[in-house]
């Protein structure tokens, strides 16, 4: 009889594991799932896999700076306006159209200019967060609107005239997407092997806990917000090379998309929990619908933002679903 209860305690013990991970790895079938329904409905979106990638890489390294804060258990509203901020401001800097400042031809004044600025507001809004204790959510809501608003105040004209360098660095679809795949191979190697990345998980998963363990929880927060404005800041190099000037509304509208992707990739929205292949995940997914959409007959370009806003609907279900299951099966698993 004992032998038969442990047979039966191995072998749903067994189960329950192979149903967690195939929870936490759910984004792969999914994604399956759409390819075979893009194949069948819009063949016509893979003509060219290289455009796929390098029109999902801004939105990749976006997604990649919202899931730092997710599994950290904060968010970053403000990754957008920081991307199109930063473009936005370097660009009149270095552009040459009527009204830019033209302060300097330099392509590697612009990288730094760029890098800092991102990482600079970056700063703030960890410093606001772990240092003042403002909330994540109003603090970084406030962010999104005053770098919107910056970013329309400085400009309203698309910036032209920048460096060819400068450009060319997301410009060329092979350099841009070995950019992206090589920034979430080094974040999943930092986040699975290193000390920091096992505290970025104990942070969201207990800040107190996380303290009484001798994590500078503050110090963490703000790193965490500082490599989030980075990030983005380098996204918004990428989307200048992809367009090759910079577009009054640079930036705009990313922030879903980027939560989008996270949350069907498996990151969890209370931190603490998610892989970062799952993330990449996640990108790959929300490039393909965009694409399909934009090469969709039946879908007109007024209607592409509603359809966004669907996807998001869905990842957010698909997110309730996921963490319903995994606490019933925990909870089976713990009586």
């Amino acid at each position: 009889m004992s032998t038969e209860q442990g047979f039966i305690g191995r072998t749903f013990g067994d189960r329950d594991d192979v149903a967690l991970t195939l929870l936490d790895n759910m984004i792969w079938p999914i994604l399956g799932v759409v390819i075979l329904g893009i194949l069948l409905t819009v063949p016509q979106t893979f003509r060219s896999m290289q455009l796929i990638l390098w029109g999902a890489v801004p939105i990749g390294l976006l997604v990649l700076a919202e899931s730092l804060c997710l599994l950290s258990g904060h968010f970053d509203l403000s990754i957008g306006s920081i991307a199109g901020f930063s473009a936005m401001f370097t660009g009149m800097l270095l552009g040459t159209c009527p009204s830019c400042w033209a302060v300097t031809t330099s392509p590697w004044v612009g990288f730094g200019v760029i890098l800092i600025t991102g990482a600079v507001i970056g700063l703030a809004n960890g410093v606001m967060i772990a240092k003042v204790g403002l909330n994540p959510f109003l603090q970084t809501l406030a962010f999104l609107i005053i770098f919107e608003g910056a970013k329309t105040a400085m400009q309203t004209q698309p910036v032209t005239g920048l460096p060819r360098l400068y450009v060319q660095v997301g410009g060329t679809p092979d350099l841009a997407i070995g950019i992206m795949l090589a920034a979430f191979l080094v974040f999943g190697l930092v986040l699975r092997y290193t000390s920091f990345g096992q505290s970025v998980y104990a942070l969201g998963s207990s800040e107190v806990s996380a303290r009484e363990v001798g994590i500078d929880t503050e110090r963490l927060i703000i790193v965490i917000y500082t490599i989030s404005g980075l990030l983005s800041a380098i996204a918004g190099l990428m989307l200048t090379g992809f367009v090759g000037v910079v577009p009054p509304l640079i930036g705009e509208g990313l922030v879903f998309q980027a939560f989008a992707g996270a949350v069907i990739g498996g990151i969890s929205l209370f931190g603490g929990r998610g892989k970062i292949t799952g993330a990449l995940g996640g990108v790959i997914l929300i490039q393909l619908v965009q694409s399909a959409l934009n090469n969709s007959p039946v879908v007109g370009a007024t209607q592409i933002q509603m359809i966004n806003g669907i996807v998001l609907l869905v990842a957010i279900l698909l997110y309730s679903t996921q963490s319903k299951i995994r606490s019933r099966i925990l909870a089976s698993g713990a009586v």
